[in-house]
């Protein structure tokens, strides 16, 4: 009787090791899936967080931009030819400072992706060309430039709402592809 004993004594001994042991590596696994789940979902955030100021400063930008058209419009309606001129000059270069910080925000949109936005804001930067050779005109005293000026402000308000729309959908698709 006495080996009887003994031997449940250390089968059942064994199942508790073997039952300690199995829940043990179900405990681990379960904590590291909850661990990767946390370090992806914090991941996606930044990298969400990090799309998301790319994307404001291009619209800010652009808005920037946007405001300074407006005031090319209202400078070229000025009915003295030297005023007209002087405000027209002063823009051009106010407008060549604010591309150039457009220019290096699109470059920092480019770089966090994903390429539909890139490409977005490529095109809002290239929709200031026309705008850019129409002041030109405007400051060189062509005819007609003002109103091909104007003609442009519309195709570059067309690039940045695109690119406000696609920006928006790619971080809605970061947002729903956390884990």
């Amino acid at each position: 009787m006495g080996d009887s004993t003994l031997w449940v004594a250390a089968l059942t001994a064994g199942t508790a090791v073997l039952a300690s042991w199995v829940t043990s590596r179900g405990t681990y696994r379960a904590a590291r899936i909850q661990a990767d789940a946390a370090a992806a979902s914090v991941q996606a955030d930044r990298l969400r967080a990090a799309r998301r100021a790319a994307y404001v400063d291009v619209i800010e930008q652009a808005q920037r931009m946007g405001d300074l058209y407006w005031k090319v419009s209202d400078a070229g309606q000025l009915s003295d030819p030297d005023e007209r001129l002087a405000a027209l000059k002063d823009l051009r270069v106010r407008l060549r400072g604010e591309y150039a910080v457009l220019r290096q925000r699109v470059w920092v949109a480019d770089l966090e992706g994903p390429s539909a936005v890139a490409s977005a804001a490529d095109r809002v930067r290239r929709a200031t060309s026309d705008n850019w050779r129409a002041l030109g005109a405007m400051i060189a005293g062509e005819e007609d430039a003002g109103r091909r000026f104007n003609d442009c402000y519309a195709p570059f308000w067309e690039s940045v709402v695109n690119f406000v729309d696609i920006a928006r959908t790619a971080l809605h698709e970061t947002r729903t592809s956390t884990p």
